[in-house]
């Protein structure tokens, strides 16, 4: 009876990008840039009072990106975003909702920079990334979006000059890596060598 377990293999160009070591120096560059760009922006909001004590800064952004011109179009697209941030307004969630924001700038920013759980810490940025672009503000964020998408995928060695080479084989992953020779065997169909 045939096993019937298939392994899919990522295309060499995947591979190369997302599972060579040797291309960790080109994820360390990407990594301390988006690492930098948020934890430069995490510590000015944790140093300004407008985020950390009141709110008033995010709530002022909210306020903004709600607001329907008379003419033209509003910032924000989707009327379902719109209802949450109105939402958080009519809540007063600016005040602990600032806090958060800064404190998850600057820890992304860390995170990224040490090479400590890229892929958790990129998916994180992507997420204020395209909260940010949902609300209708583009700056950086596509860009910085990107490359926390690119880093999620090379998760397994955008950390490897970094901290992840040590954290992730304590947590049991990545897993143990494959002979060169089982991998080529197994991209030609034949059974591999022990």
């Amino acid at each position: 009876m045939r096993d019937p377990t298939t392994l899919l293999l990522d295309p060499p160009v995947a591979r190369l990008l997302f599972q060579d070591t040797r291309l960790s120096p080109l994820w360390l560059i990407i990594r301390v840039y988006v690492g930098w760009t948020w934890l430069n922006s995490g510590w000015g909001k944790i140093q300004n009072p407008a985020w950390m004590d009141t709110g008033q800064a995010i709530l002022g952004f909210w306020k903004s990106a709600v607001a329907v011109p008379a003419q033209g179009s509003p910032r924000i697209t989707f009327d379902w975003f719109r209802n949450f941030l109105q939402l958080l307004i009519d809540t007063e969630s600016h005040v602990w909702f600032g806090k958060l924001i800064a404190i998850g700038e600057t820890s992304v920013g860390v995170a990224l920079i040490l090479g400590a759980f890229v892929g958790i810490a990129a998916f994180f940025g992507a997420t204020m990334n395209f909260s940010f672009l949902l609300a209708g503000t583009t700056s950086t964020n596509p860009v910085l979006f990107l490359f926390a998408v690119l880093l999620m995928l090379a998760w397994k060695t955008a950390g490897y000059i970094g901290l992840d080479r040590f954290l992730l084989p304590l947590l049991g992953t990545p897993w143990q890596p494959i002979p060169l020779k089982r991998v080529r065997a197994a991209e030609d169909g034949r059974s591999a060598p022990g």
